[in-house]
Order: C-alpha cells, then structure tokens, then sequence
C-alpha cells in the first residue's frame, strides 16, 4: 500500500453512525422531530373543532408560528458572536418545552383561547429560529464537510420517519386524550433534546473578534447570500415554494376535517403514511445525488415536492378513497422534499464563508421563512374568499414553479458538495 493510500486512509472521517457525539445528537434530533409531529396536528385541530377557528384565523395561527423568522437576520447576527452555541440550543429546547406545557394547564384550568395559542406560536417560533441559527456553527463542529450530505441524509431520514409515526400518534392521542393533552409530549420531547444536547461535547469554532455591530452584521448576512449566486437563488427556489406550500398547510387539516369530513384517526393515519416517501427519499437521495449530481437532484425535488397539492384539490369519494389519495399524494410531496432539502442544505453549508453562518442562516431564513406567515395569511383569507380547493390548486403549481430559479443558476451544474466551494 502507497504511502497517498495511507494517508487517505488516516485523515477519511469516521463513519457517522460510529461517532457518539453525532448519534446523541441525532437521537435528540429524531426525538424532538416526533414530538413536532404531535403539535402540528394537535394545536390546528384545536383551533378547528374546539375554538371555531374561521380559515382566517387558522392562518393567523400558523403565521404566528413562523412570524419570528423574520427576526432570524438578527438573531443570527448575534448568535454568531457568541462563544458557545450549544447553550443557545439548550435555552431555546427549554423555551419551547415550557411554552408548550402551558396550554394543556390553560385547558385544565379552563381557559383557553385562540390569543394563548397565537402567542404559544409566537414564542415556540422564537425557540425555533435561536436553535435554529445555533445550530448552525454547531453542526460543522459535529460533522466534517465530506459528509454533509450523509449526515443530512440520515437526520431527514429521522424526520421522514417522525412524519410517519407522529401523525398517526398524534391522531390517536387526540381521539383518546384530547388535542391539549396530546401537546405535552412534544413538550417533553424538547426536554429531552435539551438533556442530550447538554451531554455533547465539542470544539466550536470561536466567534469572530468583537467589531461590527450585530445590525452590521445582520446587513453583512444579507450581501452574503444575495451577492453569491448559489446562496441567492437557492433562497428563491425555497422562499418561492415556501410561500405556496403554505397557503395550502395554513387550511390542510382545516380542508381534511371540515371539507373532506375525515376524524383526527384518520388525518392522522393519512399523513402518517403519506411520509413514508419522506423515509424512503432520504434514503434515496445520496444513490440519485451520486448519479444527477446534487444541483439536478435539487431540482427535480423542487418540482415534485409542491405539485402534489393541487391534485388533493380532487379528493372525494368514501372515507376510505379520500384517506388513500391524501397518503399517496404526501408519499410523492415526501419523497420531492428529500431529494430538495438534503442537497440544497449541502451546498448552502458548504457555499457558505467560515465565521458568517450564523448570520448568512439567519439572512436566509429572515426571508424563507419570513415569508411562511405571509403564505399562510394568504391561505387563510384566500381560502375564505375563494374556497379551498382553489387555494390547493393554485398552491401546488405555484410551487412547481421554484425550480426554475436553479435551473437559471449555477445550481444546475453542480455534480458534488466541493463543486458548491469552487463556484
């Protein structure tokens, strides 16, 4: 063996399933991801069938979630100048946790109404976008940058999985416990991201020396991803297809449990199998990535993910028919997601400039996910001036539509990860 081969050998990274550190943080990951799952069924539905929610006010609701993404520039811009992210992510697990507890003491107690809901929103959101810029810095101090797309892979294979059962979870403790009930084991599931969060050990970059102001910076994050052509228009493909998804997610379970008449069961039961395609595209996506390239993958997920909303436009028939379309038209949107978000999230980290994460993460998602709660209160009134079934229609073409900003970039032409760096 040649001297090259051994060395190549020596500095090859461990394989991720081998590493402690990753797999305590997957597990927290995976756990939190499934306690999700419960809440994003439970708090609409008890908006829906427990408060008389209106379609404007279930969009409300679920922009209220997303509202604190628009602060993401300056959050983080300061995430980025602190010393230790993981305590960041450690505060925000907790946040959310006891945000989440409130509400089911609220319904105990008798008291609660769709204002406690919107402003559990706002506050969960906030946890979302400071753990969410944290996270950042820390996963480069976790993983090295060859197997970024395998340990994207393996995380979105944890959450296609959560999509699967949580739904179906969710459906069954709501029948047997109630929606308010069922939120507090998402509550405990960031309980426990936090505790293992907290037992990881690792050598995070130091921040950058104390110079700019965090409004410098956070302007600094914008140039950053709008002045790099990969950054900018992988942030139109997302914002686009972000913005019509979720005029559709702001009146889904509102159109499957009114409209379509199904029970929580059964929404659940849809969804739960439905995102078996997000399992089996994650699993998928590094085969088909090695094959296309990251950048065409990218983009033949952006077309797929949306497009199958238009098509629940045309559920009718039995309970029975309606459930199976429902599943099968979330197993396609699944599978399109996976092959989008883990290669697009591979280049993003890798295009991305050393010391600017966190705030080029949170010029990103100020506008990505900014745009979540204009999407949804679009939704939400259009769905009510309009009906919903056109609501549906219109949200799955327009989101097909975001692949042409990668088409039109250099996103196209990116064969691997590296190619992301070069350009």
């Amino acid at each position: 063996m040649s001297a090259d081969v051994v060395a190549a050998e020596e500095i090859r990274p461990a394989p991720l399933w081998r590493d402690r550190r990753f797999r305590t943080f997957w597990v927290g990951d995976t756990v939190s991801q499934f306690g999700d799952r419960i809440s994003e069924l439970a708090i609409p539905f008890i908006a829906v069938t427990m408060l008389a929610a209106t379609p404007g006010q279930v969009g409300v609701l679920t922009a209220a979630i997303w509202t604190p993404n628009l602060l993401a520039v300056l959050i983080g811009a300061w995430v980025d100048q602190r010393p230790v992210k993981r305590r960041l992510m450690i505060a925000a697990d907790v946040l959310r946790a006891v945000t989440l507890l409130s509400i089911p003491v609220a319904y105990a107690a008798g008291v609660l109404t769709l204002a406690q809901l919107v402003v559990a929103g706002l506050l969960t959101g906030i946890g979302q976008v400071l753990f969410g810029m944290a996270y950042q810095t820390f996963y480069v101090s976790l993983v090295p940058s060859e197997s970024y797309v395998d340990a994207n892979s393996k995380l979105s294979m944890s959450r296609g999985v959560s999509f699967i059962a949580g739904p179906a979870a969710a459906g069954g403790l709501i029948q047997a416990l109630t929606a308010p009930v069922a939120v507090v084991a998402d509550a405990l599931s960031f309980l426990v991201s936090a505790v293992l969060v907290s037992r990881i050990k690792a050598q995070e970059p130091p921040p950058a020396p104390a110079g700019p102001s965090t409004w410098r910076l956070a302007v600094d994050g914008m140039k950053v991803v709008f002045v790099q052509p990969i950054l900018r228009a992988s942030l139109g493909c997302t914002a686009t297809v972000n913005f019509f998804t979720f005029i559709a997610n702001a009146l889904m379970i509102l159109f499957a449990s009114r409209e379509l008449g199904l029970s929580a069961g059964a929404i659940g039961l849809a969804f739960g199998v439905g995102a078996t395609g997000s399992v089996v595209g994650a699993a998928i996506t590094p085969r088909i990535s090695r094959v296309l390239g990251v950048g065409r993958t990218a983009i033949v997920g952006a077309a797929v993910f949306p497009l199958p909303l238009a098509f629940a436009a045309l559920a009718s028939g039995s309970d029975l028919q309606k459930t199976a379309l429902l599943a099968g038209l979330e197993f396609v949107s699944g599978v399109g997601v996976m092959l989008m978000d883990i290669n697009l999230n591979a280049v993003l980290t890798r295009a991305t400039p050393e010391g600017a994460r966190g705030r080029r993460a949170g010029a990103y998602s100020a506008i990505n996910y900014g745009i979540r709660p204009v999407g949804a209160l679009v939704g939400g009134f259009a769905g009510a001036a309009i009906g919903l079934r056109p609501c549906l229609v219109i949200a799955g073409i327009g989101g097909a539509l975001c692949a042409l900003w990668l088409l039109a970039s250099p996103v196209r032409n990116l064969r691997t990860v590296e190619d992301a760096a070069a350009a």
